[in-house]
């Protein structure tokens, strides 16, 4: 029988060497005639190895430099199943470089004090790639006491404004990186008031809004 392409295997290839496998129902003798692998010459190499697996015979075969088949080794005259375990340590490097990126949120100084009927004025100077920040005005419990506002940063800042809150204390302002919530900028506790009440004169009598006299 002809060359059977479809019985040659590579088993492995290093440094220009390459260990093959062929299986094949001719005979041991057919397989080392000349000619027999000229339509795979391009493919075989001197010095590269045949596992040959025949019908009557498994041989090692060395390729010459002419692209035939040595007379090589007989392994088996009785053409027994040759048992192949291969192994194989692959190695992978992987490197990726990156950029330090500088994120920061500061928020300026609130009043300690804010009375009821005025605004709570946040303001925030923001550096590295931060587009939008969001305010939020939160209470003692860190609830919402006011709806949050996104705020597009304009020239490296931004600010919001909420109406005071009601009487009480532990009230503070948070600002944070619309991208990225972890980014968080919190203002110390303020506390809210009422308006200071004005005092009334009347025949030497000082009166409270409400018209009662105070008694000094």
């Amino acid at each position: 029988m002809p060359f059977d392409a479809l019985g040659l295997t590579v088993l492995t290839q290093a440094n220009g060497f390459s260990l093959w496998h062929y299986r094949t129902a001719d005979s041991r003798a057919a397989v080392l005639a000349p000619g027999y692998f000229a339509p795979v010459a391009d493919r075989l190499h001197a010095g590269d190895v045949l596992i040959v697996q025949a019908a009557d015979a498994t041989a090692l075969v060395p390729i010459r430099a002419d692209g035939t088949a040595a007379a090589g080794l007989t392994l088996d005259s009785a053409a027994a199943g040759l048992a192949l375990i291969r192994s194989a340590t692959q190695v992978i490097d992987l490197s990726q470089a990156a950029d330090a990126v500088v994120r920061a949120i500061v928020l300026a100084p609130l009043p300690g004090i804010v009375v009821a009927g005025q605004e709570v004025v946040a303001t925030a100077t923001v550096a590295g790639p931060i587009a939008a920040v969001v305010f939020g005005l939160l209470d003692q419990t860190g609830a919402a006491a006011a709806p949050a506002q996104t705020v597009p940063v304009a020239g490296g800042i931004a600010a919001a404004s909420f109406p005071a809150p009601a009487p009480g204390d532990g009230y503070r302002v948070r600002a944070a990186d619309a991208a990225d919530p972890t980014m968080v900028a919190l203002s110390p506790p303020f506390s809210a008031v009422l308006p200071g009440r004005l005092l009334l004169e009347q025949g030497g009598l000082l009166l409270t809004e409400q018209g009662v006299a105070l008694l000094l």
